[in-house]
């Protein structure tokens, strides 16, 4: 939502295919048993978390002081940077929560039938998981386009911006705080 509020709706395309490509691999490595090897080794659990914990923190120093460049006055958007730059912040997005790891690790293998391979429920799984995101990406897509234009104020942007920064440090502080 925020990509799509800064820069309008096709560049947040990128953000999102980004982060969807994220959650994909987080729902692919908890099916490969990624989540039970966290699990099992508290040192790599805490590294990915620290890691997620400095991304988080630094997307939400970013986002409180502004984001980047200055919205244009009549569209309330921001010259949006490149492609491959707003894809990998999505994708960062995507897999700096080790949490999410653990929830699919516990959450995919309920609704497999250990009688039947695997590998073809676990296929179904992750595309209407992935499915059911993107549809709510595409919500979100819209709906900060929809705010971009309540934006085109200074002061509506930067209250926007430090709550979005307040939003991604938060996220970082719980994600500091939480244990496996």
């Amino acid at each position: 939502m925020t990509r799509s509020a800064r820069y309008g709706l096709g560049p947040s395309v990128f953000a999102m295919a980004g982060c969807l490509s994220g959650l994909v691999l987080v729902l692919l490595a908890a099916a490969a048993g990624l989540g039970a090897v966290l699990a099992a080794s508290p040192l790599l659990f805490e590294g990915l978390r620290y890691a997620g914990v400095a991304y988080l923190t630094w997307a939400g120093i970013r986002s409180w002081r502004g984001g980047g460049a200055a919205a244009d006055p009549a569209t309330g958007l921001a010259p949006a940077p490149a492609a491959a730059g707003l894809f990998r912040g999505g994708f960062l997005i995507g897999v700096s929560n080790p949490k999410l790891l653990m929830f699919v690790a516990a959450f995919l293998p309920q609704f497999i039938d250990p009688a039947r391979a695997q590998a073809p429920q676990f296929v179904v799984l992750i595309l209407t998981f992935a499915a059911a995101e993107a549809l709510w990406y595409g919500v979100y897509g819209i709906g900060g386009r929809r705010i971009a234009r309540l934006l085109v104020r200074p002061g509506a942007r930067r209250l926007f911006d430090r709550a979005t920064g307040a939003i991604f440090l938060g996220f970082g502080a719980a994600l500091l705080g939480g244990r496996p």
